[in-house]
């Protein structure tokens, strides 16, 4: 599977090579699966949008990855330990590409529903696959074909509009909303981390996944030790308990899990086309959950975005023939599927 077309799942992907269900299944079955999926992956920017007040930023995160830890290592943890060999050499790669992809993504999406709403969140968010198309451009050199960079223009369109709010000197100015700023960053940082991922070292995907959550814990330490030492520590109120337990169990977990048995079902390619459903989720969400206002504006900014996304996905050329992240992310996983 080339994780590098399909981000916000990209270790699930990999994963789902190892989740055999017994007797098949059906394909339909795969539908309200990723339908699920998209709508957790939404519900995480609602959620960061309602956090504020209820737990602070770095808090969230390390209690996510803790509590993912906690339910992931009794499956993920004789893997680890079978192939700790190999893994110990990769530490470094390792923490980073946990520290970067899951931490500090997470960081800096969770900072950021202090500034900015949820739509333009998920709208950020939804535009992730795009990024990639031009961040694997930079790395491997894969062609763009002119439906993929009319894609990448009209998302880079309404992620613009969305950050601008329709004020055309907020662009000219570059005056941009201090949350847009850094979802923007953190979906870069995603993104680069999907882009390296084939990189991975050669283990199991459960093990490697279990050993990436176990990064992302140790790495959201430091972060919430400068949170706690300057006094911006918020731990849950009882609402914000409900939103780590849901951030933990959802998006970091069960989303994952349905997106596995989703890309067993249908393949990873037509399975990843269901992440263009979480703008759309999100823009609903943020206006039925926490009255967020959706006008003209927001309306034409989520309209160009799914616009990109559809035309970088449907106008892409139909084989991608020097895919040296493809072909190795390929290798890789045959050579330690079961």
């Amino acid at each position: 599977m080339p994780p590098v077309r399909v981000p916000p799942c990209a270790a699930a992907s990999s994963v789902a090579a190892e989740v055999r269900a017994p007797g098949g299944g059906s394909v339909a079955s795969a539908y309200p699966l990723l339908t699920l999926t998209a709508l957790l992956w939404a519900g995480n920017a609602v959620t960061s949008r309602w956090a504020p007040g209820h737990v602070s930023p770095q808090v969230i995160t390390s209690l996510r990855w803790l509590i993912a830890c906690a339910v992931l290592l009794p499956f993920a943890g004789p893997r680890i330990a079978a192939e700790w060999p190999v893994l110990r050499r990769h530490w470094v790669r390792i923490l980073l590409m946990g520290g970067l992809g899951y931490t500090a993504f997470n960081c800096l999406f969770y900072a950021a529903g202090t500034y900015t709403g949820a739509v333009n969140l998920a709208l950020f968010q939804g535009s992730i696959p795009v990024m990639v198309i031009v961040a694997n451009r930079i790395a491997y050199g894969v062609p763009v074909g002119l439906g993929q960079a009319v894609g990448v223009v009209l998302t880079l369109a309404g992620a613009a509009l969305a950050a601008s709010h329709g004020d055309l000197s907020v662009l000219t100015h570059l005056a941009f909303n201090r949350g847009d700023v850094l979802v923007f960053g953190a979906c870069l940082l995603y993104a680069g981390y999907t882009v390296v991922l084939p990189t991975r070292p050669k283990v199991s995907a459960l093990g490697f996944f279990g050993a990436m959550a176990i990064a992302a814990f140790v790495t959201s330490l430091p972060p919430l030790a400068v949170e706690s030492a300057t006094g911006h520590a918020v731990w849950p109120s009882h609402w914000g308990w409900a939103m780590v337990a849901f951030v933990g169990l959802g998006p970091s977990l069960l989303a994952q899990l349905c997106f596995m048995r989703g890309v067993e079902l249908i393949g990873p390619n037509r399975a990843g086309l269901f992440v263009n459903l979480v703008p759309i989720f999100g823009a609903g969400l943020a206006v039925l959950l926490i009255g967020e206002p959706f006008g003209p504006t927001e309306a034409a900014a989520l309209a160009l975005v799914l616009t990109g996304i559809a035309c970088a996905e449907l106008l892409k050329p139909p084989r991608a023939p020097a895919d040296p992240a493809y072909s190795q992310t390929r290798t890789r996983r045959n050579s330690t599927s079961p």
